[in-house]
């Protein structure tokens, strides 16, 4: 026997938040297993379409850090970490920018439109959508961070029912200049900002922020989360998503959400449920 009454109360229950959503930005920074495992993958573009359809305007971010190595080491190019930041060289920035822009952006794009949207790839260079220096006075080569974002250029192609998918590579700001390698988190974040989004969400593959008994922690303000680098709670790869968060609700997003990829469907457990999953970031 269908359960009918269970299935109506979910659609009812994500009532509500359709409402609050409907015709609101939502920016997604695509990564981890979402972005690899073919089942992940597929069920983030269903979740997409969905929200396209609901009348929400998603806009997609997206990194590639695990193909960027691979390609790495197959040329046996150098490329070293430091403090988590990749430095970038000359040589390194070319497989990055083929990586990101020919390769993952385009992957993506594709599948989207597949699934019956209109999406379309971009780099932070289109445009000039992201200008950028080098990061610490350079110590990263060619890895950089933004100093500015149009946001009109996204907020143009939202105007014609598109889905942005943008690679997280910048404009350097004059003739000749090859460009910079920007985190994906900040680049996420930066495009937030600049479009007014309501919300920003980070796809990882952890819970969100946990605790020291490694229990998630469901809200935090700035106030919480600058104790918990400070007490070493929050370290590793989670202070730039945690800090690209802070920087968005900081500057006018109304809350910033770090989800786990791996469990099916997580943005709509995150946008449509009441419970929500992961960790959110509120001002």
């Amino acid at each position: 026997m269908h359960n009918y009454s269970k299935i109506v109360s979910i659609l009812l229950d994500s009532l509500p938040y359709i409402k609050i959503f409907r015709g609101s930005k939502i920016v997604i920074k695509y990564g981890g297993a979402a972005q690899i495992n073919p089942e992940l993958k597929e069920q983030f573009a269903m979740d997409i379409v969905l929200l396209y359809m609901l009348g929400i305007k998603p806009i997609i971010v997206h990194g590639g850090g695990k193909r960027i190595n691979e390609l790495l080491g197959a040329l046996k190019i150098e490329s070293e970490f430091v403090n988590g930041v990749r430095v970038t060289s000359a040589e390194a920035l070319k497989v990055v920018e083929m990586v990101l822009s020919g390769e993952i952006n385009k992957e993506i794009t594709s599948f989207l439109n597949h699934h019956g949207v209109s999406a379309l790839g971009m780099s932070g260079k289109d445009a000039s959508l992201f200008l950028a220096k080098p990061k610490e006075n350079g110590k990263y080569g060619y890895t950089g961070e933004i100093i500015a974002t149009k946001g009109e250029v996204i907020d143009n192609l939202l105007a014609q029912n598109l889905i942005p998918v943008i690679a997280p590579i910048a404009y350097g700001g004059e003739s000749g200049h090859p460009g910079f390698n920007i985190n994906a988190d900040s680049a996420a974040s930066a495009i937030a900002i600049a479009t007014k989004a309501k919300k920003a969400i980070f796809l990882t593959d952890t819970q969100g922020v946990l605790d020291t008994n490694k229990n998630i922690i469901e809200s935090l303000n700035l106030q919480e989360t600058k104790q918990l680098i400070n007490e070493g709670v929050i370290s590793g790869g989670m202070i730039p998503k945690v800090e690209a968060c802070l920087e968005c609700i900081t500057n006018g997003v109304e809350k910033a959400h770090i989800i786990d990829g791996r469990i099916p469907h997580s943005l709509l457990l995150e946008l449509f449920t009441s419970a929500g999953i992961g960790s959110e970031f509120v001002r």
